[in-house]
């Protein structure tokens, strides 16, 4: 049985306004010698408007009972949308109210209508089930019998009878969906027949992979709805992108309305960019932006301030989660004052820490981006953002977190030393000039609708001539030939005794979880894994860090999909080392360059892990490394790439070719979602001094996304931009031989890596010949 979750009395501390101790933090910053730029955003009062005419009395009774007379601008527009008919998308900004813009069309309808059935879809468990408070206590309010259920796979096997025969709002996510729900819609005959809305949430995370997947669910649930005769209308809501109507319109294969002017109110907003100081001028080294994060942290949280830290990735949560306890424990034995949140915690961990971020019991939290989505934590006094996290969207949704209504908040961005951060620290205005970014998704990705179709055949059998996706009747006929489908009478029917769901994982290209158990005379799961992630992270002998507490992976069952740990205390964490094998399959288009060119095509890419490295806390000095005995992993996905002709690497030796190749890849990467509206992590690169496929030295950028989700050809279309954005970044850094910021972290103090990567670049954008 897991250990309870601790419990974090509240400190005797009297909070000080966020904006007395923005003041003094920034004071403190500039005082250190570190650049820090601040930008002020005024408050904006609330605007409101009438409830639209015919709703419920009950239902306007129940609201007022909890303090809501009047809806805001943007919630009446989608009430009344929604009422009508029309599919609709709202668009406002972290606690602007969008629950409401669809608890209230959905409680109006079964209220008259005690037939009709909604479906709400949350990108995950933790979020339906906080969206359940919400629906029941305005249910409560209302004094109706509404059955209103989750089903997920917590939900006990003899509830799940009475969710589908009493659920008059069934919240779920797209994973259940997938496989519990539309396979089985026979015992769902009463949902489908009736299904009046369907709500998806937080629209803006399904993107790339994810929603490429969820948009054939969509497809899949529309056919069956279309089965039983019933025509849902959507409401989906979103934090700000920039194309919330066209991603909308492609998750649902609808037109929608968009909704998009933010009538809630908003407290002054205190943003700072702070660039940590350089602690080696010759190296370019600056301060680490973990120790940075660590200790303004700490100071918000001494001043009162509650706060939220987000890192970049799991190993990195742990390590700032283990310095800032460090930072806040006055003497030994003193209660812990801050908590970790991340993919990998238990259930129970997570909602004990919601819990105490709402009360105020934990006065800080270290997240990562898992906390971006609505969950309801409070309103934190601050957030802290350690490193641009790839997007303006998420940036500001990260901010979002902090501030509620008319409080002040604080949110500082604490820049990392890749170049991509080092841009947005040395252009702080990007962050208000240019506009958020906008969310891609492909549904008709072979890989994908491939997998869809095999789904949708389960469930119903296809009709000649029947739409699915851009290529579905082409696919159909494919699946006849490997034997999956068979064509008779006009139709397309499942053959296969397997159950295609199961094979189909939403969120990656894998379907396989990894559990990790801690070992004992009680052996205990403490956590769980992907498996992208799992040959990095807990292969035999990495440390694996949970809540704080170190583990050593002492046997990984790769087969079985667990990982035996015990708990160990040591002053080091690990690393992994992946290594990149890239062969070009085809070539769809090439572009000249001044001494090279540029090529979008297919490639395959082996990825293999190899060796870890042990790395000591604080000083993060390497003190050891061991192999990894790893499984490689294959993927064929899209790529761009540059190639270097003899103009370009003339006068240059294999080693300087090869560190300078290096550098454009390290900072085309870093720069390269700039321009193409992604994430950093969702694309990957590789130099070679000879690509095999190419004969001369390249540098490939390649979707990670197995079948590509059209990120590479965004590089291929911004190939100018990028190229010169990477020589402004090399030319303008103030290191002498390479650095983070620029080509990467060099180990000896002569490297030629940042003069190579000048000159390659120069000569590949000069003028053509």
């Amino acid at each position: 049985m897991a250990k309870p979750p601790p419990s974090y009395p509240v400190p005797a501390v009297r909070p000080i306004p966020p904006a007395v101790v923005a003041e003094r933090l920034v004071g403190d910053l500039v005082q250190k010698g570190s650049e820090t730029w601040v930008r002020r955003l005024a408050e904006e009062p609330a605007q409101f408007a009438d409830w639209p005419e015919g709703l419920d009395a009950r239902l306007l009774e129940a609201l007022a009972r909890r303090g809501i007379a009047r809806p805001y601008t943007h919630q009446a527009r989608a009430i009344a949308a929604a009422l009508d008919g029309q599919n609709t998308v709202v668009v406002t900004p972290t606690a602007s109210g969008k629950t409401l813009c669809y608890n209230v069309p959905v409680l109006d309808r079964v209220l008259k209508d005690r037939s009709a059935r909604a479906l709400y879809l949350f990108p995950t468990k933790a979020l339906a089930q906080d969206q359940l408070d919400e629906l029941h206590g305005l249910v409560g309010a209302a004094g109706a019998a509404i059955g209103t259920f989750t089903y997920d796979g917590d939900t006990p096997a003899d509830a799940r009878r009475a969710v589908r025969q009493a659920g008059h709002i069934v919240l779920t996510n797209p994973d259940m969906l997938h496989t519990a729900i539309l396979p089985h819609h026979t015992k769902w005959v009463q949902l489908f027949e009736s299904l009046e809305f369907v709500v998806i949430d937080e629209l803006h995370t399904y993107r790339g992979v994810f929603g490429s997947h969820v948009a054939n669910v969509i497809r899949r649930l529309r056919r069956i709805c279309q089965f039983y005769g019933s025509d849902p209308t959507f409401i989906l809501c979103s934090a700000t992108i920039a194309n919330p109507g066209e991603l909308a319109a492609r998750l649902i294969g609808d037109a929608v309305e968009v909704i998009d002017e933010n009538g809630a109110p908003r407290g002054e907003r205190i943003v700072v960019v702070h660039n940590p100081p350089v602690v080696n001028r010759e190296l370019g080294i600056r301060q680490s932006s973990l120790k940075a994060a660590r200790d303004i942290a700490a100071q918000l949280i001494r001043s009162g301030v509650q706060t939220i830290v987000f890192a970049p990735s799991r190993v990195r949560v742990e390590l700032l989660l283990t310095y800032l306890r460090e930072a806040l424990r006055e003497k030994p034995g003193d209660p812990e004052r801050v908590a970790g949140y991340r993919g990998g915690y238990l259930p129970n961990e997570r909602r004990a820490i919601e819990r105490g971020l709402r009360e105020g019991t934990v006065r800080g939290v270290v997240a990562t981006n898992a906390l971006e989505l609505g969950i309801d934590i409070g309103g934190m006094g601050a957030s802290v953002v350690t490193g641009y996290p790839g997007s303006l969207a998420s940036l500001w949704q990260q901010f979002g977190r902090a501030g509620r209504a008319r409080e002040s908040s604080l949110a500082v961005l604490v820049a990392s030393s890749n170049p991509l951060d080092q841009y947005v620290a040395n252009h702080p205005e990007f962050l208000f000039e240019r506009g958020v970014e906008g969310a891609a998704i492909d549904p008709d990705n072979p890989y994908i609708l491939a997998s869809h179709l095999k789904c949708a055949a389960f469930e119903l059998p296809f009709a000649n001539g029947e739409q699915f996706g851009a290529h579905g009747e082409v696919m159909l006929d494919i699946l006849v030939e490997e034997g999956v489908l068979q064509q008779a009478n006009g139709r397309y029917y499942w053959m296969s005794e397997a159950y295609p769901a199961e094979e189909v994982s939403l969120r990656t290209a894998s379907t396989d979880n990894f559990v990790i158990i801690e070992q004992g005379p009680k052996p205990r799961v403490i956590g769980e894994c992907d498996r992208p992630s799992a040959p990095l992270l807990i292969h035999e002998d990495a440390i694996y860090i949970h809540r704080g507490q170190q583990y050593q992976v002492e046997h990984l069952d790769w087969d079985d999909k667990k990982a035996y740990v015990r708990p160990v205390a040591v002053d080091y964490y690990t690393d992994a080392q992946l290594a990149v094998e890239l062969k070009v399959i085809a070539r769809e288009r090439e572009a000249a360059a001044a001494a090279g060119a540029w090529e979008l095509g297919e490639v395959a890419v082996t990825f293999l892990a190899t060796i870890f490295k042990k790395v000591k806390l604080h000083t993060h000095e390497n003190v050891g490394w061991g192999q990894i005995a790893i499984p490689e992993e294959n993927m064929h996905t899209a790529a761009a790439w540059l190639t270097f002709d003899e103009r370009a690497t003339a006068g240059l030796g294999r080693d300087e070719l090869a560190l300078g190749l290096e550098g454009i890849a390290h900072v085309l990467r870093n720069l390269a979602p700039v321009f193409c509206l992604c994430d950093a992590r969702d694309l990957g690169a590789d130099a070679q001094v000879r690509s095999p496929s190419t004969g001369k030295p390249t540098v490939y950028l390649y979707d990670m996304v197995p079948g590509g989700i059209g990120l590479a050809e965004r590089v291929f279309e911004a190939r100018d931009r990028i190229a010169a954005a990477c020589l402004e970044a090399v030319r303008g850094c103030g290191c002498e031989n390479g650095c983070p910021s620029c080509v990467g972290p060099q180990a000896e103090r002569n490297s030629p890596a940042k003069r190579s990567a000048a000159v390659l670049l120069e000569r590949v954008a000069g003028p053509r010949g």
